[in-house]
């Protein structure tokens, strides 16, 4: 199994541009395939959202059973390992603490001239479905990652989506990540099917005014078809990791974190980038060995990733060019191996999320810290976040104007409007507004 080697002091511009490219698949022909389930639950609703989950998730679930019952929930607490479940609230501790610090004041309101007041006042959002996949495992992490930010904002109604298992049950853990997130509408849902119920709304499932997290190229492509209809939110794709390591590194270490991403399926995209060719000889022999420790599938995903084009070693000339590419990737995660990680954090300017030091491995981003690891992908770095408190608030802006702040305000107003042909615009602001405001007095 080998692992890809990229020198760019080798390589044409062309080439290295191939390197930036993601797994990105066209969504055209899913969303053919997608519009006649969309266009099924819209007017079936409860009965293609269970027909569908017979079809696709080949599970045993009935129109009239698609919510979790307090019998599933009391099921799911009592057979979680316990492990597991300290675990989980170990993470949601962090994860609330995290998210309260970041949420914004519910109003600021500053004097922008004398007589001018202006500000923006910030509440949640009403509703938003938290969709949970099911593909390539459970996810509870996601349950936590997503449903506690937006109780945190002070969404009033918070729901679930997620795929039931083949015995047409839910995960047991993401039942128990739920409670501790506050949400109790749990629902049997998954794929174009979920985002559709949640779109326009079923007997059972509410229609919600926002959906958000990663799903498959079906989710994606009903997100895309239903986003006139439902806020659906930053797009989240195969995962992405960059580990910049500099002559300090060691290369064993950036090896073992460059696996992180690379075992969350063949589309997704790992590189390890650095102007060392020790720290890079190093990781190459350092890899499979730690191959040898881990379950046939996810080595099967890795080493797909790490012999392919979208991963393996990229050796850089120096660091001035192994940073502008990390800037030209922007990865959703991005991992600094260094014994100083902080000297370069001025000049990463896109990733999603930046894990300073040989202590920080995406692992704990993705579990443990409480930073949220719903991250943009595809080269959103550039211009979107992370999935925070702010994605379940809306800012509302607020201004006053007295009687001492008008008329300045008013005249270079009525000029603008003037110019641009807006005559009540104009009007507004003009002397027949004062004439009537002194008939108030």
């Amino acid at each position: 199994m080998a692992i890809s080697f990229h020198d760019l002091s080798k390589m044409t511009r062309t080439a290295r541009d191939q390197l930036l490219k993601r797994a990105e698949a066209d969504l055209t022909e899913f969303e053919e395939k997608v519009k006649p389930i969309i266009h099924a639950v819209r007017h079936e609703g409860d009965a293609a959202v269970a027909r569908f989950a017979r079809q696709f998730d080949k599970a045993p679930v009935e129109a009239d059973a698609l919510a979790a019952t307090e019998a599933d929930f009391a099921r799911a607490e009592k057979t979680l390992d316990p492990k597991v479940k300290e675990a989980l609230a170990f993470m949601a501790t962090n994860i609330r603490k995290f998210h309260e610090d970041q949420k914004p004041e519910e109003m600021w309101f500053h004097e922008i001239r004398p007589g001018v007041f202006a500000g923006d006042r910030t509440t949640a959002i009403p509703s938003v479905a938290c969709y949970i996949p099911r593909g390539k495992g459970a996810f509870p992490s996601s349950v936590l990652m997503q449903s506690i930010p937006a109780h945190v904002a002070g969404v009033k109604e918070i729901c679930i989506i997620t795929p039931p298992g083949p015995d047409g049950h839910i995960d047991d853990a993401t039942l128990v990540a739920a409670r501790m997130a506050g949400v109790s509408r749990v629902f049997k849902a998954g794929g174009a099917q979920g985002i559709a119920a949640v779109a326009y709304g079923t007997a059972t499932i509410p229609k919600c005014a926002k959906v958000v997290g990663p799903g498959s190229p079906w989710v994606g492509a009903a997100k895309r078809l239903c986003s006139h209809v439902i806020d659906v939110g930053t797009p989240a794709g195969p995962s992405e990791l960059i580990v910049l390591a500099d002559d300090t590194a060691d290369g064993r270490l950036a090896g073992l974190d460059l696996i992180i991403e690379s075992e969350h399926g063949p589309d997704s995209s790992a590189f390890l980038v650095t102007w060392s060719r020790k720290v890079a000889e190093d990781a190459m022999q350092a890899i499979p060995e730690f191959w040898k420790q881990m379950g046939e599938q996810r080595v099967a995903y890795s080493s797909a990733v790490l012999g392919g084009p979208m991963g393996g070693i990229v050796l850089a000339r120096d660091e001035a060019e192994a940073i502008a590419f990390c800037n030209d990737y922007a990865p959703e995660h991005l991992g600094v191996h260094s014994d100083e990680p902080f000297q370069y954090l001025g000049r990463l300017e896109n990733a999603g999320e930046i894990l300073l030091g040989r202590h920080t491995p995406p692992t704990l981003g993705n579990f443990t810290i409480g930073v949220n690891h719903v991250l943009p992908t595809s080269g959103w770095a550039k211009t979107g976040s992370p999935l925070t408190v702010h994605d379940f608030m809306k800012r509302t802006s607020v201004a006053y104007v007295t009687a001492k702040g008008y008329p300045e305000l008013a005249r270079h107003g009525e000029v603008i409007a003037r110019y641009e042909g807006f005559d009540g615009h104009a009007n507004a602001v003009s002397e027949t507004r004062a004439r009537l405001l002194r008939t108030n007095k």
